[in-house]
């Protein structure tokens, strides 16, 4: 799939904006993590009709003269929810919105924020995994959601290849693009005024983690960010705020469980399928939505690892 034009981005985004004004949107809760760091806790669930997609931690980041978005929501409404709440809390200019991964509940709300004109921050490699996958997320989400309201597809207009640094006036945030972990495209966002941590969903907590990159990459990638030196982060699921990187122990443990028990598998001769059915379920009581995810994390990780 070829990726988009700007041209079709504007004319899906129109479509979408005006869809998405059938409903107003509303303001929602947030937590306040850190001074000026507010998130929205999704709720633990996949996305259906009620819940809008809204089901993935999102929130912004208020400097001196401007803001930053955290992840612009799972659907336009989430994202007209999201840019309600900011209104509500400040009336500086929203200067990026930052678009951590591929995954649709993370960047379909990013249509809401058009009108703001600001930087869309990705990973060098998302616009290539938006061109293989964003048609093809929008047009499954728009069957749970309702036509028009998943919201367009939006290309990242400032691409981050190693790490660069975000200025919201007197608050530096530095963004990294991380090598293949929980997807290929992976940010985290780290703001030192406060030592907190944006590692959306590089990092997982209570629901059970979704691997759609590398097993291995993703247990380096979680050693190395335990080095930055943040005392907080705010996970892709879970709880907005917890402790860094102490909470990192279950995911760790999890892909780990998840590592051993399928190279064990590989080793027996266990077929995939079956090694699906088998591996890691020792955490099965510890997550949420497990038998949802887990036989997908096994059959990633065998094809993974079956050539080690």
């Amino acid at each position: 799939m070829n990726p988009l034009s700007r041209r079709d981005v504007l004319i899906g985004a129109s479509a979408c904006l005006i869809a998405g004004r059938t409903r107003a949107a509303q303001v929602f809760k947030t937590d306040e993590v850190a001074p000026g760091i507010h998130f929205r806790r999704g709720v633990d669930e996949d996305a259906t009709s009620s819940n809008n997609d809204a089901i993935a931690n999102i929130g912004f980041i208020v400097g001196r003269e401007a803001v930053a978005v955290i992840d612009p929501g799972g659907s336009l409404l989430d994202g007209q929810n999201l840019r309600a709440t900011i209104r509500q809390t400040t009336k500086l200019p929203i200067r990026y919105v930052v678009l951590s991964h591929v995954h649709p509940d993370h960047i379909f709300g990013a249509g809401a924020f058009l009108e703001d004109k600001p930087q869309f921050v990705g990973h060098a490699l998302l616009p290539n995994a938006l061109a293989q996958r964003g048609e093809f997320y929008r047009g499954n989400l728009e069957k749970i959601l309702g036509q028009g309201k998943a919201g367009p597809v939006i290309q990242p207009t400032l691409l981050v290849k190693d790490q660069t640094q975000i200025d919201l006036g007197g608050r530096i945030l530095k963004v990294t693009a991380h090598g293949i972990a929980h997807t290929d495209c992976d940010l985290s966002v780290l703001d030192s005024q406060t030592s907190t941590l944006m590692l959306s969903d590089l990092l997982f907590v209570e629901r059970v983690p979704s691997l759609d990159g590398s097993l291995k990459g993703w247990l380096a990638v979680l050693a190395k960010l335990k080095t930055v030196g943040a005392r907080r982060a705010v996970p892709g699921h879970g709880p907005t705020g917890v402790d860094w990187p102490y909470v990192s122990r279950d995911l760790e443990r999890y892909l780990g469980a998840l590592l051993t028990e399928t190279r064990q598998a590989i080793a027996k001769g266990v077929d995939i399928a079956q090694a699906a059915k088998t591996v890691a379920l020792s955490e099965r009581d510890k997550w949420k939505l497990f038998d949802d995810y887990n036989g997908h994390n096994v059959t990633r990780a065998y094809k993974e690892l079956e050539w080690d």
